[in-house]
């Protein structure tokens, strides 16, 4: 199984997130989507479930407040992150009991272990901000071993 990771798009769906994100079984969208548009334009390349961020408007459609699924045998939770407070890789491990937990909201890129869970920010997928990589994830999950890679964008 292959699933997509994306965040803060912000209501821009940059070209090569559909090379980037090509063949996966599932995309996981980690708030401040910035429109249903960014929704339809994803569900182009496979099924999408996305969360609220900070900058979503509560009302909008097709926004959930956490997801929390198993995937592969893996129990996977999906926030924006800012609901934590402080957003650290420990500070999110301590709130969620999932194996493989996503978040958005710093925009920075990074893949974190936490007692053995994985803590992952796919990076911020949509205009570029404080001088940081536009990126998605992948994450393979076969025979029980999890593979996060983090894919730039192009600027």
């Amino acid at each position: 199984m292959i699933i997509g990771l994306i965040s803060d798009t912000h209501g821009l769906v940059r070209p090569d997130v559909h090379t980037a994100l090509a063949g996966v079984d599932l995309i996981l969208h980690a708030g401040d989507v910035g429109g249903t548009d960014v929704l339809d334009e994803l569900a182009l390349i496979a099924p999408v479930r996305a969360v609220f961020g900070n900058t979503d408007p509560v009302d909008e459609p097709g926004l959930e407040l956490a997801i929390d699924i198993t995937l592969g045998g893996l129990r996977v939770h999906v926030s924006h992150g800012h609901e934590v407070g402080r957003v650290t890789a420990r500070a999110l491990a301590s709130a969620y009991d999932a194996d493989l937990i996503v978040y958005g909201h710093t925009h920075r890129q990074r893949v974190d272990r936490v007692g053995g869970r994985i803590v992952v920010n796919p990076g911020a997928a949509g205009a570029r901000r404080y001088d940081l990589e536009a990126s998605v994830g992948r994450v393979t999950i076969e025979g029980g071993v999890v593979d996060v890679s983090l894919v730039g964008l192009a600027p």
